[in-house]
Parts: C-alpha cells; structure tokens; sequence
C-alpha cells in the first residue's frame, strides 16, 4: 500500500541510570520516505539508532521496522536495514575489495550475484580504482563511499545514515547524495538521515527535532519554516535613515542590513512600496538552521542562543 509506514515507534523510553536518553518517543517513517531525525549531541538520536538495529535493549515502548518487532525478529530486521553509523564498522586491515565480499558473505550473497552487485556498487561510488588499496590507507571521503556501498550490499528497505556526510569536501558530499537520492527514485529506499548539515535536510519530506530525548518539533520543512522561522531581505548600501522611517525590524551587516519580514508577501510588498530604497537587494526564505535555533535554543554547532 502507497505510503504504509515502514517505521513504527512509540512511547520508547530508554534511560541510563538517571539520565532519560530517550523519553515517550513516538513517531513513524512512511515507505520511500526522506526522513531527517535532528538534534544536538546527547539529544537521543545515536540511542534510537541503535535500539532500531538491534543493538540496545530499551525500557519501554514498541520499535517495528516493516512489521517487525524488533525484540522478537531481529533476524529479519537486519536483512531490510542497512546501517551507516559515524564510526566505520569495516575491517581497517583488509582492502575494499575484501571488505564488501566479506559483508556480502553475512548475508549469503555469493557467485555471479555476488560480482554483480559489487560491480554495481563500484559503478555507483566510482570504487574500482581503490578496490585493493587496505581501508586503513583511504582518506576521509573514499572511506565514506566504501561504508554506504557496505550498508547497501544487500538491497536494503531501509538505508539508515547517522551523520553521513561529517568531515567530507563538498564534492564527495554531492555525489554521496546523489546515489542516495537515484536509488530512492528507482528502488523507492527509505531513507533516515540524523546530520548536522542544515541544507542536507531542505529535501526531506518529514523532520523530527529532538531535545533531550523528547520531540521538540516535527512537520515538512515547509511547515517548520513558516512556523519558526522569518524570511528576510539583505538590502546593500547605507539606507539607514530610511529604514528607521519605515520602522522596519533590522540588523546591520557587513555592506548593507537583514530586515525581517514575516512572510514573502511582506517582503514584496515592501520592495514595490518603496521602489527608490529597493534597488540593490536579495531575498530569503527562512532556513532550517533558524528553526533548529528557534526550537531548542541551541545551534547544531552547540552554541546556545544568548
């Protein structure tokens, strides 16, 4: 059935000692959907990750992936997820090669289908020139390409990316994503995202942001945006006197100001009022680095909001 829910948790409560990890946590991820699960360090993000693949008991509450209770049929679980966490779980000692046979070999992958699927992730994450170098000799970026072609080795459901894309250059980053994305367009994979890459999110269909093992706020981005986020005109050149007659809401910044509006409709009718003071500008939508500040009062980077 089209958009059956293909994650299901609710009231998962997970604690250690007197620390809430996670708190009456509900929510659900619908099939071939772009999930972004946010939240700052200690937020509970890595703790429902891990309880979703198995590998954290929890205190209370239901955790089904695909129908699946994960406390009862794990072993079906593991074979529709494929797992990215931050740290590799590859073998640093052997080469690429070696490392995805090995992980296919988990799964029963063997023979032809075997090398079929190897050269067809080799394709995808351009891996063939680095298929005999030792792991522990790639850099940052390759290791990356190497980990999400070994969480997809067995066509998984579910691709579930903690922190993908930290540490990589812009261009490892775009083409990471641009696998992710195709395989979700021909293969309809879901995909979970927890990132502290703001922008990586503006494509997902459905944000959760934690604080403190609670949801803080949930919808589209869109919807996250419009409710706790302003969009805003960057106007260049020395206008001040005037955006002091107009009582507008300003900052200064380095060349011109950031005014305030509420909406895009403000903002236009502002720019056709005011023809004569409007001549250099740029228009803003809201971004979800201000709703990620607005919610928790703490930036993804950890500064609070003062």
């Amino acid at each position: 059935m089209e958009n059956e829910n293909i994650i299901e948790i609710k009231h998962l409560c997970k604690s250690y000692d007197d620390v809430k990890a996670v708190s009456d946590l509900s929510f659900r991820v619908k099939k071939g959907e772009f999930f972004a699960f946010l939240g700052i360090n200690g937020a509970g993000k890595s703790t429902t990750i891990n309880i979703m693949s198995g590998n954290l008991p929890f205190d209370y509450g239901s955790v089904m992936i695909d129908g699946h209770d994960v406390t009862k049929e794990m072993d079906q679980i593991r074979s529709e997820l494929g797992v990215v966490y931050q740290s590799s779980r590859l073998d640093y000692e052997l080469s690429v090669y070696d490392n995805l046979v090995s992980r296919a070999g988990l799964y029963g992958i063997k023979g032809q289908a075997l090398k079929d699927r190897i050269e067809e992730l080799a394709n995808l994450f351009d891996l063939k020139p680095i298929f005999k170098r030792d792991y522990k000799k790639l850099s940052g970026g390759q290791r990356r390409r190497v980990d999400i072609a070994r969480a997809l080795i067995h066509k998984p459901k579910i691709l579930i990316l903690d922190e993908p894309t930290t540490g990589l250059d812009p261009q490892t980053r775009k083409q990471v994503w641009n696998v992710v994305h195709n395989l979700r367009k021909k293969e309809g994979l879901t995909v979970f995202l927890t990132t502290h890459y703001m922008e990586e999110t503006a494509d997902a269909e459905y944000v959760i942001i934690l604080n403190k093992g609670e949801i803080a706020a949930e919808g589209s981005p869109l919807m996250l945006k419009e409710k706790y986020s302003r969009d805003y005109i960057i106007l260049y050149g020395e206008y001040e006197e005037e955006l002091k007659k107009l009582k507008l809401n300003y900052e200064a910044i380095r060349d011109g100001y950031r005014i305030m509006v509420n909406n895009m409709e403000e903002a236009r009718d502002l720019i056709i009022n005011n023809p004569s003071l409007f001549k250099d500008f740029e228009v803003y939508k809201g971004k979800m680095d201000d709703v990620f500040l607005a919610v928790t009062g703490v930036s993804l980077g950890g500064d609070k909001n003062e």
